[in-house]
């Protein structure tokens, strides 16, 4: 079962938590602090993390560039707890590439479903599988995407949520059906996580960016016709 690592400076979070995950069979590990954090990530190199963002010694944001930047933990999902209505935190930890939030107070059995669904993301992929289009190039095998041949780092739910635009190229997707394929969330949610995701992998394709279109009142397309300007 995977290893899950709980980053809240709240012994009784993380309490709740752990009992909730243990009932799930996950093997747990726990920090107080940004700085232990870090510590452990780096040694143990967990599946996922819970990182909550009002942190000692170092906080959410400077706990997750340290792992950003660090080759052993860059590519370990991570989802961010975020103190109920502060919005401005839930975006720049999405802008930053965190792969979900969860608002505090939280639901258990909410949480227990995000996790799961960050896990199926980054693990329901075949053994060796390749998909190309165009300057786009996908290994499904080890979460890599290259752009004309150079390596681009995304997490794993900008990789996903790429590869699901590109393999239905040309058609319009709707946002319901994108909330649910990628995060998993019910169609009807209000979440700006698609929105924030769209930004960034815009930023990261660079002039490429514009071949993923908004469609007004429904959702994205990615135009696998459109090239670039030079």
């Amino acid at each position: 079962m995977a290893t899950i690592l709980i980053v809240d400076d709240e012994e009784d979070i993380r309490d709740l938590i752990a009992m909730n995950l243990q009932r799930e069979a996950y093997d747990i590990l726990e920090a107080a602090d940004g700085l232990q954090a870090v510590k452990i990530a780096r040694k143990k190199v967990p599946d996922l993390i819970l990182l909550d963002l009002m942190l000692p010694e170092k906080d959410g944001y400077g706990v997750f560039q340290d792992l950003k930047s660090d080759s052993r933990t860059r590519d370990i999902p991570v989802i961010m707890l975020t103190a109920r209505g502060k919005l401005d935190e839930r975006i720049t930890g999405l802008a930053l590439g965190a792969d979900d939030y969860v608002s505090k107070p939280f639901s258990p059995k909410e949480l227990m479903l995000r996790i799961k669904n960050v896990l199926r993301r980054v693990q329901d992929y075949p053994a060796g599988a390749l998909s190309e289009n165009g300057d786009f190039k996908f290994d499904k095998n080890q979460l890599k995407f290259y752009l004309c041949g150079e390596e681009i780092d995304l997490t794993s739910t900008e990789f996903k949520l790429l590869l699901f635009l590109i393999e239905s190229p040309n058609a319009p997707q709707e946002r319901g059906d994108l909330l649910r394929r990628v995060w998993g969330y019910n169609d009807l949610i209000q979440t700006r996580t698609l929105d924030t995701h769209i930004k960034r992998l815009r930023e990261k394709l660079g002039s490429h960016g514009s071949q993923i279109e908004t469609i007004r009142s429904v959702g994205y397309q990615f135009n696998s016709n459109d090239q670039p300007s030079t």
